[in-house]
Parts: structure tokens; C-alpha cells; sequence
């Protein structure tokens, strides 16, 4: 219900800060929930009136003389610091370019975002991590240190490349792309990568398929942010550190009307983030036994086919027994066990993907010779039927 009086002036408030970035979406949804719950506010975000031939959607410089009451913006630069000051207005800062603005923020938490991706990459057996970011930005200096504190307390090195800014118009792709070709060149696999952003750790996906390095098992690849189209548009899949972009909208409106109200609000406000969306990029498992090695590669890479142990222990130069004992020694499983469990994770992530596959269909799909042996298996470890924990997990999201 609104909480809004009859005679309460309806608040004017814009929204200077780049929407085509891809979880600005979410974060939106999650400012607008907040303002119609708590007044139902006027959102300004592009007026044509404001914007010239070419011009980018609504800045700072868009709202001079604007007689409106609040701003949510990107500061980005000392001309916007110096623009939020003149405004004369609350003004909340959702950017984390800056170390210090004056002016109050909501942000993510990039420091746990960076030790997130270090866990999920030890939890894959990498004791050797690498970090690649951009220098002269503090959103990355954040994430680049929870990632090397992560490594250290887990007793791995890490190796960080801090892209320079580089100018020039026709030469600065190519540039940055020989840059970090010759870093990668420089990491000895398997290493655990994470990229500052998601388009960045594409690039990296690219580079190693250029120089012959195999993804996920000599790099294993996250992002930041989980941008969909990033992340699923092509094989192999990236994962991906996702912040909570839905609650940093709403914080962020929580704390522009706190302004408005003229009460105090935190300078810096971080959010923690939901965690790492598991994909194909980091979909591996690191051991120093190179038989274990070959036995596991090849099962990851033939989860989709009706794979039998004779083929794994074809894979290596070791016979089924000397197998069986090298898993039981570092994995505590046989091989059988693990590649069951290995395609119940394949069969979890599809059933609460989007749209509804056919049971066998599914099983197909992850290696099992009809839907009853899969139903057979996912049982035995899970504890539930197929069905069942697709009905459980939809109904956690409803």
C-alpha cells in the first residue's frame, strides 16, 4: 500500500546513470520497487528536451537548473563530483570508479565478489590463480584484493595483470589484446582466472582458444557481474560472479529518500553478492596425478554421451584397478560414483533452466541410457526424484 499522503508533493527524481548496462535492469526494478512502496516517485531518466543530437541518455550536466528533488547518478570523474555538488540537491553515487567522492554511495561489495570467485576456483583443486584487471580503477583494485587474500589464506599463488588505460583510436584493441596474450603466455596450467568484468573474461576465452590453451582445463575462466548474454550466448559458458542487483536498487532509493527527508545516510554502503553462477568455464577439477587428470577431462568433456568406465580407463595409460585407486586416494569416490554425480549436476542445472525438456530427453542429454536409470541415480543421490526437486527448486523462486 502507498505510503504517501494526499498532500504530500509527489518527489521528482532522475536517474543520471548509463541503463544500458546490462544488471541495471534489475537494480532498476529494485529502485522502482522501493519508490512506489514509499511514495510512488516521478522517474526522470532520458527527457528528450534535455538531450542534443548524438547525446548519451541523462547525466549530470542534463540537470542543470533542474527543479527536481533527487538524483541516483554514476559518478564517474572529478567534473561530476564538481556537477553533484552544484546541483544543490541529494545526489547518491552507484559507481565505484572512485575511491573517495564526497558523496554518498551504494555499491556492491567488490571485495567479496573477488573472494567469492577465489573460492570457487580452489574448490576446483587450482592452487594456482591469476587475477586480470584494470589499473586506475578502485572497483577492481577491490576485487583484485579479496581475490589475492582469498588465495594466500588458502596457501596459492596468484599472479595479477593490471590492464593500463591505453589511448589511441585505431591501435588500443590491439594493444590491450597483445598485452594479455603475453600475460596468459607467461601462466603455467592449470591456472583459476578471474577477469574484472564479463566482457573482459571473454576476451581472455578467446585469447586461449588463440593460443591453444583449453577451457576450462589449462584456464579455468569467471567473470563479474553474470550479464546473460555474456555469459550463455556461446560455448563455452562463463561463470559468473553475480551481485545482488535487485537490492542494490532498492538500498540505493532507501538511501536518496533518506536524503530527501534531510536525515543521514552511510557515505559507503556495500551490498554482499548473491555468489558465483557455476557455468562450462569453470567446469573442471585440478589434481597433479596426470592419469587423474586425463580421467577427469575426459569426463567432463563426454558428460552427453552414454560414457562407460572402460572408455574413462581407455583415456589414460593406466589400467581400471590403478584407476579405481588413484580416485579413491584424492577424490575418496571410484570412478563410477563420480561420474554419476557428475551428471546429476549436469541434470539439476537443466531442470530449472527455462522451458520444461522431457525427462528423456534429458537423460539424453546428460549421458544415461533412458530416463528410469537417471531417475534410478538422481535418487540414490539426491534423495529425490527428478520431478521432485524440479517442484522444489521452482517453488523456492515463486
Amino acid at each position: 500500500m502507498c505510503s504517501q499522503s494526499p498532500t504530500r508533493k509527489r518527489r521528482q527524481v532522475a536517474i543520471a546513470y548509463p541503463l544500458a548496462v546490462p544488471h541495471m535492469t534489475i537494480l532498476l526494478r529494485g529502485f522502482l520497487d522501493y519508490a512506489q512502496k514509499h511514495g510512488d516517485w516521478a522517474i526522470t531518466t532520458s527527457p528528450p528536451s534535455l538531450m542534443g543530437a548524438g547525446e548519451s541518455p541523462l547525466t549530470l550536466n542534463h540537470l542543470r537548473g533542474w527543479s527536481g528533488d533527487g538524483v541516483f547518478a554514476a559518478i564517474l570523474n572529478q567534473a561530476d563530483i564538481l556537477m553533484a555538488q552544484q546541483l544543490g540537491i541529494p545526489v547518491v553515487n552507484g559507481a565505484s570508479t572512485l575511491r573517495e567522492t564526497g558523496i554518498p554511495r551504494v555499491r556492491p561489495d567488490h571485495y567479496a565478489m573477488g573472494h567469492l570467485a577465489a573460492e570457487h576456483l580452489l574448490e576446483r583443486g587450482l592452487r594456482r590463480l591469476a587475477y586480470y584487471g584494470l589499473k586506475g580503477f578502485w572497483f577492481s583494485e577491490l576485487r583484485c584484493q579479496g581475490f589475492v587474500d582469498c588465495a594466500k589464506q588458502a596457501g596459492a599463488t596468484c599472479d595479477v595483470f593490471q590492464a593500463p588505460r591505453i589511448s589511441g583510436r585505431w591501435t588500443s584493441l590491439q594493444k590491450r589484446t597483445d598485452l594479455l596474450s603475453d600475460w596468459l603466455k607467461q601462466l603455467r596450467p592449470p591456472v583459476g582466472l578471474l577477469a574484472v568484468q564479463d566482457y573482459r573474461a571473454r576476451a581472455v576465452i578467446e585469447e586461449c582458444d588463440r593460443l591453444g590453451l583449453h577451457i576450462p582445463h589449462d584456464v579455468a575462466v569467471v567473470g563479474m557481474e553474470d550479464d546473460p548474454t555474456l555469459c550463455e550466448f556461446r560455448p563455452p559458458t562463463l561463470s559468473s560472479v553475480a551481485r545482488n542487483s535487485w537490492l542494490l536498487g532498492y538500498e540505493t532509493a532507501k538511501a536518496l529518500d533518506r536524503l530527501m527527508n534531510g536525515q543521514p545516510t552511510p557515505m559507503d554502503q556495500t551490498i554482499p553478492p548473491i555468489g558465483v553462477v557455476a557455468r562450462q568455464s569453470t567446469d573442471t577439477i585440478a589434481v597433479e596425478d596426470p592419469h587423474l587428470t586425463d580421467a577427469l577431462h575426459f569426463i567432463h568433456d563426454h558428460l552427453d554421451e552414454p560414457l562407460g568406465i572402460d572408455q574413462v580407463v581407455h583415456a589414460t595409460s593406466i589400467s581400471r584397478r590403478q584407476l579405481e585407486m588413484c580416485f579413491r586416494r584424492v577424490l575418496g569416490c571410484t570412478p563410477h560414483d563420480y561420474l554419476n554425480r557428475k551428471r546429476v549436476e549436469r541434470v539439476k542445472k537443466l531442470l530449472v533452466a527455462p522451458g520444461k525438456i522431457k525427462l528423456h530427453k534429458l537423460a539424453m542429454a546428460c549421458g544415461f541410457s533412458n530416463a528410469e536409470r537417471m531417475r534410478l541415480v538422481f535418487r540414490r543421490v539426491t534423495g529425490m526424484t527428478p520431478l521432485e526437486y524440479r517442484r522444489t527448486e521452482r517453488a523456492k523462486n515463486t
